[in-house]
């Protein structure tokens, strides 16, 4: 169970980081993604800023964000906005 936990950390922080380096290309464009947590495989985000009612948003997050944190993280497995 532990063992769980540690590896579950680690995955997040992974998470954590791959989102912060593709907020700048976000905050370019006057949006934003925010981290609000990990369940199961999927991570739940918040888009902000310009990103908010964007016709582009639910690409930007599934071929930009998901398609990075599937490649880069192993045990995620999909990306959900919350609003």
């Amino acid at each position: 169970m532990a063992e769980n936990k540690l590896n579950n950390k680690k995955i997040e922080t992974k998470v954590k980081t791959l989102i912060n380096k593709i907020r700048p290309y976000l905050q370019r464009d006057g949006g934003d993604v925010e981290y609000v947590k990990m369940e199961a495989g999927i991570v739940y985000v918040k888009l902000q800023g310009a990103c908010v009612g964007c016709p582009s948003a639910d690409l930007t997050l599934k071929e930009g964000i998901e398609a990075i944190l599937l490649e880069e993280v192993p045990g995620v497995i999909g990306i959900e906005k919350v609003n």
